[in-house]
Formats: C-alpha cells, structure tokens, sequence
C-alpha cells in the first residue's frame, strides 16, 4: 500500500539514481513499518527547474509525498521520515536539508490491492 512520489526538478540527482532510490525506499519501508516489500510503490515526477516553491520562492531539492496505512505511532513514523530522508541522500548526494517529505495516514479501508481492501494496521 505505501505509495511514494517523488517531484524532483529536470537534472535532480533523484532521477539520476531512480532505481537505487526505490529500492532504499522499499527496504526502509520494509524495515521501519514491517510491510512486505512486494506493497510498495515508487512514482518518480519530473518537472521544470523553477516549478516547486517554499514561501512564494522557487527551491531546487526534490520533494517526496508518501501515502502510508494509519495506525502506525508517532515514534515509528519519525524513525520511517529520518531513514527514508538520511538513505535517499546517502544515494543522491543531497543535503537532508534541502529535500522535503510529507506523509499522509490513508486508512486501510481507503485502498485496494491486489483486488482486496486492506486491513487496518
């Protein structure tokens, strides 16, 4: 179920290295929440230098959006937030500073995979 999509600006190191990111996301994933690795998903966007803004100003690093199942403690998402953060720039050589990740909750009644609704957590 977990759904990551990266927005990352045309020549962004995050492209470059697609592949090697998906799979640190789904090991991380893997290993901080306990879901199969087989139920995540990587999406990789990109757009024009100049089309993501923080405070009206434009920004060069990549954002990441991932949808997650609810129900998971605080603790745990702030240990899935810095591995997923510290692991993707281990890879691109982007500062933690200069990359973005915002996770939303979906309750596991939201989705369907694999032609089944999901359980909660």
């Amino acid at each position: 179920m977990p759904f990551y999509q990266f927005t990352v600006p045309s020549g962004g190191a995050t492209l470059k290295h697609r592949a090697e990111v998906a799979a640190v996301v789904t090991k991380v994933h893997a290993e901080v929440t306990g879901a199969p690795e087989v139920y995540v998903h990587c999406s990789f966007t990109e757009v024009a230098p100049g089309s993501i803004f923080v405070a009206g100003e434009p920004v060069t690093g990549p954002r990441l959006v991932g949808f997650i199942r609810s129900g998971r403690p605080p603790e745990l998402r702030a240990r899935l937030l810095h591995r997923l953060a510290d692991d993707w720039c281990a890879i691109t050589g982007d500062a933690k500073e200069s990359v973005a990740i915002f996770l939303t909750e979906i309750p596991g009644a939201n989705v369907l995979e694999d032609g089944r609704i999901l359980p909660e957590v």
